[in-house]
């Protein structure tokens, strides 16, 4: 996972499991989207920022809308810097 670049957030489970003698099994699940309680609460931090963007949850992602392009650039930073407990991606950003 780490050659291929996929934060180590993005696992779920891994309850350590005996499985006979001193040998374990653990099963781990990969994230995929962004869920509902999350996406809530990315876009409550984005609102009391401040910061003059609009959050929009759609379906497994957060949309964020800004005039500016420094708006948004601010957005990404305050995001990144938020160290959130799930990894954030950032694309389709304006040109």
């Amino acid at each position: 996972l780490v050659r291929r670049e996929v934060s180590l957030k993005a696992l779920d489970g891994g309850e350590p499991q005996p499985i006979g003698g001193s040998r374990f099994k653990s099963i781990w699940t990969l994230a995929n989207g962004l869920p509902q309680e999350a996406a809530k609460e990315l876009s409550k931090e984005i609102r009391d920022s401040g910061l003059k963007a609009k959050a929009q949850v759609q379906g497994e992602q957060l949309r964020v809308q800004g005039k500016k392009r420094d708006d948004l650039q601010a957005v990404i930073t305050m995001l990144r810097e938020l160290d959130f407990r799930l990894p954030l991606q950032f694309n389709n950003f304006r040109e």
